[in-house]
């Protein structure tokens, strides 16, 4: 089915304010080629016009200087190179992708062991792991294969083993990582909520 191009541009009228137009369409632009071609950026991966938005836009000039050497040029002939000073000042610094907290590396404490009660069942729950550099996420996908039971990481250092298991683990910490040592294991019974 072909569609005709008209030789005037099409305004269409609002339904609630007769007399206003929203919408005006002029057809295709003279001055631009068709289908147009959009640069994107290596490292953002955005359009090359978004990048001075991106937190790392440095990152971004060296990707364009190595990359697109004629881009950079076009770039550094708009002045965006010379005001470094100000764009730096202006640009909003946030989060995201960007920009990666560091985490304070704190000295082992040692493992805790203790249940909880929820009614006739117990729940094992291991603290401290994180202090020794240990991934929380794999060591309770071990405590559940382990064990053969539930096993999930409940808060930021802490894992909740169905059943009580405290004796179990005694042996097996040490076992499975060597940097935990036998004396700095504590039982400290049971933890209230």
């Amino acid at each position: 089915m072909a569609t005709a191009v008209p030789d005037e541009p099409v305004v269409i009228p609002a339904p609630a304010a007769e007399g206003r137009q929203y919408l005006v369409y002029e057809g295709p632009r003279s001055d631009i080629t068709y289908p147009m071609k959009v640069l994107y950026c290596g490292e953002c991966s955005m359009p090359l016009e978004f990048c001075e938005y991106y937190p790392n836009y440095e990152k971004c000039k060296k990707w364009l200087e190595t990359n697109l050497p004629d881009q950079f040029e076009k770039l550094k002939a708009d002045g965006e190179d010379g005001e470094t000073g100000d764009a730096e000042k202006k640009r909003q610094k946030r989060g995201g992708k960007g920009q990666v907290k560091a985490k304070k590396k704190a000295e082992p404490q040692g493992v805790n062991l203790g249940y909880i009660k929820r009614g006739k069942k117990k729940s094992t729950i291991i603290t401290g792991l994180s202090t020794y550099e240990i991934d929380l996420k794999e060591a309770s996908q071990f405590f559940s294969k382990k064990f053969s039971c539930g096993s999930s990481v409940v808060a930021e250092d802490e894992i909740s083993v169905q059943g009580d298991k405290r004796d179990d683990l005694f042996d097996i910490l040490c076992e499975k990582w060597p940097q935990i040592d036998e004396d700095g294991i504590d039982d400290i019974g049971e933890v209230k909520r």
